[in-house]
């Protein structure tokens, strides 16, 4: 099976963001199928054109195990800057540049972290005759509209008309949330062609963890994106009341970056927050070693109704691998922390709720977090680990080409163009 798996954010664990594509990748081609990933060139997390250099519109390399098609698009800082980024990238994806020469694929997978991206793969699909199966990880437009965004506006309006077109016309879609079909079947799906495949951990990255060493301050750590949805203001007032009510005690460290790192950098500065620090992101093959300098972990998100459809955070899973408890502060369709009885939630935007959690797991034994640690690990090796869901896309690309297998056999071949 020959697959083209495009992600406009899609890196290898030599760089900082995301390697769900990547780790999928590499299993499927273990399993003998060949897949290559078409992605940008343009790193978003670090800011930093990682290809495509002089002037190259596009190279193909074979980073790690997986060969990838990375397309050249416009660096950006700022939302306008980022749309047109965005279009860029879709509009190569479209015109197919860069493929001319590559064998055709069996099918396309295209994820939607930007609609517009997965908008031009499926088009690329239509042209090749070839099955399309669409990857959902965001809620596009409501994450707008949970954001504040009007539902009139026109980005709204624009990417409402892509999403119901995309359900419609997938040969089959996969979801990162347990919950999204509530949201999607309404809006033009099929029930029965919406799979579950949530967010996983890399376990080859990750030497099984060591029991933590007690440090004379209790660390707390975020290791992830610095986004208007990750609530990360209330962090920063928890560290506030700890300051204040214990100084030296705690220390929050932020790793990572985001388009609201800067005002939480200012507010550290102006509010004289002293027990909190700020780390660059870094590449996924050494983030796992990063993790292992904390006490707990902290994942919060926006009071919201979007999420009774589920979370899925690459972050999350990456916690509970490193064998350390977490703090949830939030409210969502499932809760592993709480499945694996790995931390403690409470209700999201509430400083004064996540002080005491951080107080509660500071006050237990190291044997104690070890216990807590340990079920989120095993909870991760059962549910979440890559091996395990590379098999189940590999069933939903199987069943895509086996449903469209009548279709196919009318369909005359062509040639990449």
């Amino acid at each position: 099976m020959r697959v083209w798996l495009i992600n406009h954010y899609a890196v290898p664990p030599s760089e900082p963001g995301g390697t769900r594509h990547y780790a999928l990748a590499r299993e499927l081609i273990r399993k003998g199928h060949d897949v290559t990933i078409i992605a940008s060139s343009f790193n978003h997390s670090t800011g930093i054109q990682i290809s495509c250099t002089h002037g190259r519109l596009s190279t193909f390399e074979q980073l790690g195990e997986v060969p990838f098609l990375l397309l050249r698009v416009p660096a950006y800082r700022g939302n306008m800057a980022r749309l047109w980024n965005m279009v860029v990238f879709a509009f190569e994806v479209w015109s197919g540049l860069g493929t001319k020469g590559m064998r055709k694929p069996d099918i396309v997978i295209g994820s939607s972290l930007t609609l517009l991206a997965a908008f031009a793969a499926e088009r690329l699909a239509r042209r090749l005759r070839v099955p399309f199966v669409l990857e959902i990880r965001d809620l596009w437009p409501q994450t707008l509209i949970n954001m504040g965004m009007r539902p009139h506006h026109p980005a709204v309006v624009g990417f409402g008309i892509i999403e119901r077109y995309l359900y419609r016309s997938a040969d089959k879609i996969i979801t990162l949330l347990p919950n999204a079909s509530e949201y999607i079947v309404p809006r033009g799906a099929h029930s029965s062609d919406i799979t579950w495949i949530p967010n996983g951990v890399d376990m080859e990255l990750i030497p099984f963890p060591k029991v933590p060493t007690p440090h004379k301050q209790f660390v707390v750590m975020y290791a992830g994106s610095h986004g208007l949805s990750d609530a990360l203001d209330s962090v920063l007032d928890a560290a506030a009341i700890l300051n204040k009510e214990a100084p030296g005690r705690f220390r929050f460290r932020f790793v990572g970056d985001g388009p609201n790192k800067r005002d939480l950098r200012r507010r550290v500065e102006t509010e004289r927050i002293a027990n909190v620090v700020f780390d660059d992101p870094v590449p996924k093959q050494k983030v796992f070693s990063i993790l292992q300098d904390a006490n707990a972990f902290i994942i919060t998100a926006k009071k919201t109704d979007l999420y009774r459809y589920g979370i899925s955070p690459n972050k999350l899973h990456d916690y509970m691998a490193a064998a350390r408890p977490t703090v949830f502060a939030g409210e969502s369709h499932n809760n592993p922390i709480a499945e694996a009885s790995a931390g403690i939630t409470v209700g999201p935007e509430d400083p004064r709720a996540i002080a005491r959690a951080v107080q509660t797991l500071a006050v237990m034994s190291t044997d104690e977090r070890w216990a807590m640690g340990l079920r989120a690990r095993r909870y991760i090796e059962e549910h979440h680990d890559f091996t395990v869901l590379a098999r189940r896309l590999e069933l939903v690309l199987q069943s895509a080409l086996g449903s469209s297998d009548e279709v196919q056999s009318e369909v005359p071949s062509i040639e990449v163009a």
